[in-house]
C-alpha cells in the first residue's frame, strides 16, 4: 500500500478512535494496538504530522474567511475559544495572508447588536494582543504600521462606550451600563497594546492621556457593576503604567496631569469614599515611578543631560513642591503606616499569620503596606533635604511615655517610628541615635501594658533598621537585656519576632534557650532565628552548645509527624557543626541517625529531608577529625542515591570526595566496588557535566592513593583512555580525561603500561603514539594550571626512553613542558632567575581574622594532601631539566641533537632562558 493510500486508512481509524459511539470507538482501538507494531505506521503518523500545515491556499483562504464571517456566539467560553483560534491564524497569516481580518472586525465593532459587537471587540482584543507580542524586527515593524493606521478609531472607540456607560449610569440603566462597561474594558485592552508595543517614539501623537476623573467619581458602594468599574479603572492605570515604563519621555507632557491626578486620590480628600484599594496601589506605584525614573535625573553636570531629560526633571521639581511633599509625608505617615483594625485583629487572633511580613519580591506592586513603605523610601531619599526637618518635628512630637488608653496616639506613635526606621540612611547626620536610644527608647521598650506592644515591638524593630547604621557597641549589653526581656512576653507576635536585625554575636544568652522550645507553634521562627545567630557568631557559638544539644534531640523525637519542622532542625544543625568543627564530634550519638534516616531513600520522609539530610552529612565530614565506623557505615545509603541521578547527585559527589579525603584506605576498601559500578552505570546516561563531575572524583582517588586507586577503579579508565583517542569534543570533559590517565601515567607507571597494553590489544593497533598526539593537540582544552603543569610533568615521565614512538613524539613532549614553563614559572626581578610557584614546602595555620571563617578539618586535609601532590613538590624546572640530561645521557650526544632539532627553534631558545642555571 503507498503512503497516500495508508494514510487514508490511518486517518478514517483515527477519526473513528473519536467516537462517543463504543461500537464504533472499541474497534478503532484495537486496530490501533495492532498498527503499535507494525512497521511503516509511525511513518503515517510522521508524514501527517509533517504536512499538517499542507493545506492549499484556496483551503486556507477559505478557512480564514469561514471564522469571520459572524461574531455571534452565545456562549462566552466558546466565543473566547474563537477568538483566541482567530488570533492565533492572524498571527501566521496577517496581515500578508489575511489583509482583510483587520478591516472586517473594525466594521463590525460599529454594527448596533450588542452580541455582534462584543464578540468583534472580543476577537479585535486577542488579535491586537498576538500581535503585539511578536518580537522580531519585521513583524514588529508591521505591528507600528498597524497601530499608527488604527490608533484613532481605537480612542474613539473606547471614548464612544465610555461615554456611552457614564450616560446609562446617570439614567439608571444599571444594565445597559453593565454592558457598556465590558465594551469599554475590552476597547481599552486594545488600546493599552496599541499604546505600549505600537509605537517606537509615540510622543504627543497618543491619545490615550484622556484623564478618568469622572470614571472614578462614578464608583458608589451601591454600584452593582462596581467590581467590573474598579477592573477597568485599573486597567486604565496599567495603560499609563506601562507607557511610562516603555516611552518615558514620550510619556514628558503628561507627568504633572498624572501626578495632579495620583496624589488627589491618594493624599487629598478628593479620594476619600471613592478611592479603593488597589486603585491607591496603582497610583502610589505611579508616584513612585515618576520619582524614581532614571531617564528624568540629570547628570551631575546639568550641561551633560539631554534635553527631553531635562524638561522632565523640570516638571518634577515644579510639582514637588514643599507643601505638596510636606503633605505626601503626612499623609503617607499619619494615614497609611497606621495599624489597621484587620491588622490588630489579625494580631490577637492569628499571630503566626501577622508576623508573616509581606516584604521582598515585587509586593510593593500590588500590596498596599509594602506600596507605602517603598513609595515613602523613594521619595524621602529623593528630596530628602526636603522632608527630614519635616519627619524630625513628628518625632520631636511624640517624645515621652504615651498614654495607653490613647490608642490612636499610640498607632500614630508606631507609625512615625516607622518612617524614621525606613529612612535610617537618610536620616544618619541628622539624628543622635544612641541618645535617642538610651532617653527613649531603651525606656518604652520596659513598658510592659498590653496596649503598648505595638510600640515596643516596633522599638525593636526600629532598633534593628539603625544597629547597621549608627549603634555604639558599649550600648549593646543593654539591648541584649533588654531583648532577653522581651523573651519573657507571653505574646506570641513578640516572642517570634524575628531578632535578627541585631549582631548578636557573643552576647548569646542561655537563659533563652529553654524559653524558645516551649511554644509549638514558634519551634519553626525559632529554629530559622537560631541557625542565623549560630552562621553568624560561628565558632563563638561552642560555650553554648550544651543547651542547643540538651533540647534538639527532644525537639527532634516531638517532631516526628512535621518533617518541616524537622528540615529547620536539620538546618540548625548544618550551622551548628560548621560552629562546632572537629568538635562536632560529639554530637555523633545524636547526628548520625539523623543523617542515616534523613538520606535513607527507603524512609518515607526522605522525600522532605533529603537535600538538608545531605548538606548535614557533608558538613558533618567536612568538620570531622575522623572516620568512625559509624560514620562509614551511612555510606551504605549512597549507591540508591546515586541511582535516583536527582538535582542532588553534585552534594552527593562532594560527599563521597570528602569521605576519600577523611580516610581513603578504609573507606576505599569497603566501598570502592560498589562506587565503580554506580559510576559505570551513571556514565551511560549522564549529562556532559555529570559526567565532569564523576572522573574528578576518580581523580581524588588517584591523587590520594595512586598506588591502589587505579587497580580500584580500573573498568573506568579504558573508557577514559578512548575518550582521549577518539579526541573527546567537550573541552572540559576532554581536560578532565587529561587529568585523569596523567595521574596514572605519573605516579603509577607500571598500571599506565598495562593499561596500555591492554587497550592496544583491544583496538589491535599502537595507541601510545596517537595518545601523545592528541594530548599535544587537545592542551589548551586544559585551563586549570595545575592540569598544565601535571601534563607536562606526566608526558616527561615518559622520558628517557628509547622507544620510537615516544622518540617521534619528541617535539610534542617538549612543546607541552615548554607550554607548562610558561605558565609556573615566575622570575625573580633582582636574580633574574626562575622559581616554580606551584611548589609548597611545609603547612601553615592560616591566621583568621574575625570576619573570616576558620579552615574546616577537610581544608587541612587538602593542604596535607597538596604537600605529598608532585604538582606541588615537584619543581617543574629541575624535572625538565633531569629528564632531558637522562634521555642525553641515554641517546648519547650525537643522537640526542638529532632529536633536539626536532623542536622549533623558538621553543629551543624559551626552553634555554628557563634551563639557566642547571
Amino acid at each position: 500500500m503507498d503512503l497516500n493510500s495508508a494514510s487514508t486508512v490511518v486517518l478514517q481509524v483515527l477519526t473513528q478512535a473519536t467516537s462517543q459511539d463504543t461500537a464504533v470507538l472499541k474497534p478503532a482501538e484495537e486496530q490501533l494496538k495492532q498498527w503499535e507494531i507494525q512497521p511503516g505506521f509511525y511513518s503515517v503518523l510522521l508524514v501527517s504530522w509533517i504536512l499538517k500545515s499542507a493545506l492549499s491556499e484556496e483551503e486556507k483562504s477559505t478557512l480564514r474567511a469561514g471564522l469571520i464571517t459572524n461574531f455571534n456566539e452565545p456562549v462566552n467560553q466558546i466565543a473566547t475559544q474563537i477568538s483566541v483560534l482567530i488570533a492565533k491564524v492572524a498571527r501566521l497569516d496577517c496581515p500578508r495572508q489575511w489583509p482583510e481580518l483587520i478591516p472586517t472586525l473594525l466594521e463590525s465593532v460599529k454594527v448596533q447588536d450588542d452580541l455582534r459587537q462584543h464578540r468583534a471587540l472580543l476577537t479585535f482584543y486577542h488579535v491586537t494582543k498576538t500581535l503585539a507580542s511578536k518580537r522580531l524586527a519585521a513583524d514588529r515593524k508591521l505591528f507600528y504600521d498597524l497601530a499608527s493606521g488604527i490608533y484613532s478609531f481605537a480612542c474613539s472607540l473606547w471614548n464612544h462606550h465610555t461615554d456611552t456607560f457614564l450616560q446609562q449610569i446617570f439614567t439608571g440603566d444599571e444594565a445597559a451600563a453593565t454592558n457598556s462597561l465590558e465594551r469599554t474594558l475590552l476597547s481599552l485592552k486594545v488600546l493599552r497594546k496599541l499604546t505600549v508595543h505600537g509605537f517606537v517614539e509615540p510622543h504627543r501623537n497618543v491619545e490615550v492621556m484622556v484623564s478618568d476623573r469622572c470614571l472614578c467619581r462614578s464608583i458608589g458602594t451601591e454600584n452593582v457593576c462596581r467590581d467590573r468599574l474598579e477592573k477597568t479603572i485599573i486597567l486604565f492605570t496599567k495603560v499609563l503604567l506601562d507607557f511610562l515604563d516603555q516611552h518615558p519621555f514620550s510619556f514628558t507632557p503628561l507627568i504633572q496631569r498624572s501626578l495632579e491626578f495620583a496624589v488627589s486620590y491618594v493624599f487629598t480628600e478628593a479620594g476619600e469614599g471613592v478611592a479603593f484599594e488597589r486603585f491607591i496601589v496603582q497610583c502610589m506605584n505611579f508616584i513612585k515611578m515618576i520619582v524614581k525614573n532614571y531617564a528624568y535625573k540629570p547628570s551631575k553636570r546639568f550641561e551633560d543631560s539631554s534635553p527631553e531629560t531635562l524638561e522632565a526633571h523640570k516638571i518634577k521639581t515644579s510639582f514637588f513642591t514643599y507643601p505638596t511633599l510636606m503633605e505626601i509625608c503626612r499623609r503617607l505617615v499619619s494615614h497609611y503606616f497606621l495599624l489597621t483594625e484587620e491588622e490588630l485583629t489579625m494580631w490577637e487572633e492569628d499571630p503566626e499569620g501577622f508576623t508573616v511580613e509581606e516584604t521582598g519580591g515585587d509586593s510593593w506592586k500590588y500590596s498596599l503596606r509594602p506600596c507605602t513603605e517603598v513609595l515613602f523610601i523613594d521619595i524621602f531619599h529623593e528630596y530628602n533635604q526636603t522632608l527630614t526637618p519635616v519627619l524630625l518635628e513628628m518625632v520631636h512630637s511624640l517624645q515621652g511615655p504615651t498614654n495607653v488608653e490613647d490608642t490612636n496616639a499610640l498607632l500614630i506613635k508606631d507609625a512615625v517610628y516607622n518612617a524614621v526606621g525606613l529612612a535610617a540612611y537618610e536620616l544618619f547626620d541628622s539624628v543622635d541615635f544612641d541618645q535617642w536610644f538610651k532617653n527613649q527608647l531603651l525606656a518604652e521598650l520596659q513598658v510592659s501594658h498590653n496596649r503598648y506592644k505595638p510600640i515596643r515591638r516596633r522599638v525593636i524593630w526600629l532598633i534593628g533598621q539603625w544597629i547597621s547604621v549608627k549603634f555604639k557597641s558599649d550600648m549593646r549589653p543593654m539591648l541584649y537585656e533588654a531583648i532577653r526581656n522581651l523573651l519573657q512576653d507571653q505574646d506570641l507576635v513578640m516572642k517570634s519576632f524575628n531578632f535578627l536585625h541585631f549582631r548578636i554575636e557573643q552576647y548569646i544568652l542561655q537563659e533563652q534557650f529553654p524559653m524558645l522550645f516551649t511554644e509549638c507553634d514558634t519551634k519553626m521562627h525559632v529554629l530559622h532565628v537560631l541557625s542565623c545567630v549560630i552562621e553568624r557568631v560561628n565558632i563563638q557559638i561552642r560555650p553554648y552548645v550544651g543547651c542547643l544539644v540538651q533540647y534538639l534531640p527532644l525537639l527532634w523525637k516531638q517532631s516526628e509527624e512535621h518533617n518541616m519542622l524537622r528540615c529547620a532542625i536539620l538546618t540548625t544543625l548544618i550551622h551548628l557543626i560548621q560552629g562546632l568543627g572537629a568538635d562536632s564530634k560529639n554530637l555523633y550519638p545524636f547526628l548520625l541517625p539523623i543523617i542515616q534516616l534523613s538520606t535513607d531513600v527507603s524512609q518515607p520522609p526522605h522525600v522532605y529531608l533529603l537535600e538538608d539530610g545531605l548538606e548535614l552529612w557533608l558538613v558533618t565530614l567536612e568538620n570531622s577529625p575522623c572516620l568512625t565506623p559509624e560514620l562509614l557505615r551511612i555510606f551504605q545509603n549512597m549507591s540508591a542515591l546515586l541511582e535516583l541521578s536527582s538535582e542532588n547527585l553534585r552534594t552527593c559527589f562532594k560527599i563521597i570526595n570528602a569521605y576519600i579525603f577523611l580516610s581513603s584506605p578504609e573507606f576505599l576498601q569497603m566501598y570502592s566496588g560498589d562506587l565503580c559500578r554506580s559510576f559505570c552505570e551513571l556514565l551511560k546516561d549522564i549529562t556532559t557535566e555529570g559526567q565532569v563531575q564523576v572522573l574528578k572524583v576518580v581523580e581524588t582517588v588517584l591523587k590520594v592513593n595512586p598506588a591502589l586507586g587505579p587497580q580500584m577503579f580500573q573498568p573506568l579508565l579504558p573508557s577514559v583512555f578512548r575518550g582521549i583517542i577518539d579526541g573527546e569534543r567537550y573541552p572540559v570533559v576532554m581536560s578532565t580525561y587529561l587529568g585523569v590517565i596523567g595521574r596514572v601515567l605519573l605516579q603509577n607507571a607500571s598500571f599506565f603500561s598495562l593499561l596500555l597494553s591492554q587497550m592496544a590489544c583491544e583496538c589491535g593497533q599502537e595507541l601510545l603514539g596517537n595518545m601523545i598526539e592528541m594530548w599535544v593537540d587537545r592542551m589548551d582544552n586544559i585551563t586549570q594550571p595545575e592540569r598544565r603543569k601535571l601534563s607536562a610533568l606526566a608526558l616527561l615521565s615518559l622520558l628517557p626512553s628509547d622507544n620510537s614512538v615516544i622518540q617521534d613524539k619528541f617535539c610534542g613532549i617538549i612543546n607541552i613542558s615548554v607550554e607548562g614553563l610558561h605558565d609556573v614559572m615566575t622570575e625573580d626581578p633582582e636574580t633574574r632567575t626562575y622559581k616554580d610557584c606551584m611548589l609548597m614546602s611545609h603547612f601553615e595555620e592560616p591566621k583568621v581574622t574575625e570576619d573570616e571563617e576558620p579552615p574546616t578539618e577537610q581544608d587541612k586535609r587538602k593542604k596535607m594532601l597538596a604537600l605529598k601532590d608532585p604538582v606541588h613538590t615537584v619543581s617543574l624546572q629541575q624535572f625538565v631539566y633531569e629528564k632531558l640530561k637522562a634521555q642525553q645521557e641515554l641517546l648519547g650526544e650525537q643522537a640526542f641533537q638529532a632529536l633536539m632539532e626536532t623542536v622549533d627553534t623558538e621553543i629551543v631558545t624559551q626552553l634555554q632562558e628557563f634551563l639557566q642555571g642547571f
